[in-house]
């Protein structure tokens, strides 16, 4: 159900045109190594896109740290397409933005956290009922770093052995832009930080800049 609501939002953001805008938003969500490739091209090309912001997160459930970056970027929508390119090459997850969004949509707000953690946050959102829309959503091909820490007990020549294989662990990142009223912001929040997912107000980060 609230996949089919994501598809028919989709379709319906298509009539207002990502083309015909000069200038779009874009986040990228996935392990650091992909997210300092986007980063280094962003930098390299600073005449032509600008990083906002950038996060590093690290989260624990149970014996398992989960590591994931996140990072938003503003410029020329070519610019914006090709470091988009970067990202799902490597198997990150990305949104682009148009200014549609920011014009229409009240109080914007980022989410991104492993799949499971994220569709948990949705359903908690919707047996609370938060009223919120679901704008446009991403998922990675590509696992986020894991490593099981309780590993560090066991000794160094068994911890080599199964380290590696802990932090190949399948867990995708999926990255998720809503919008709600004023009165649900901070439940919103709330419900977020209970199931580990982070998330930012995205109008915040623009009246920043």
């Amino acid at each position: 159900m609230i996949e089919n609501k994501i598809k028919t939002l989709r379709k319906a953001a298509k009539v207002s045109t990502m083309a015909d805008a000069d200038k779009i938003w874009c986040v990228i969500a996935g392990n650091e190594e992909m997210v300092n490739n986007v980063a280094y091209a962003a930098i390299t090309n600073k005449e032509r896109v600008k990083i906002l912001y950038r996060e590093h997160i690290s989260t624990k459930e149970s014996f398992v740290t989960k590591k994931f970056d996140f990072i938003l970027l503003y410029g020329d929508i070519n610019k914006i397409r090709e470091l988009s390119l970067i990202c799902k090459e490597n198997g990150g997850s990305y949104l682009q933005i148009a200014p549609y969004y920011v014009i229409n949509e009240p109080n914007l707000m980022l989410t991104v956290g492993p799949e499971n953690s994220v569709k948990k946050f949705i359903g908690d959102c919707e047996k609370n009922k938060v009223k919120l829309s679901f704008l446009l959503e991403d998922k990675t091909t590509g696992f986020i770093e894991t490593d099981v820490y309780i590993t560090n007990k066991l000794p160094a020549f068994v911890r080599n052995t199964i380290d590696p294989l802990f932090k190949m662990a399948d867990v995708a990142l999926s990255t998720v832009l809503i919008s709600t009223d004023q009165g649900y912001i901070e439940k919103i929040k709330k419900i977020a930080k209970t199931n580990k997912i982070f998330v930012i107000e995205f109008n915040k980060i623009l009246k920043e800049d």
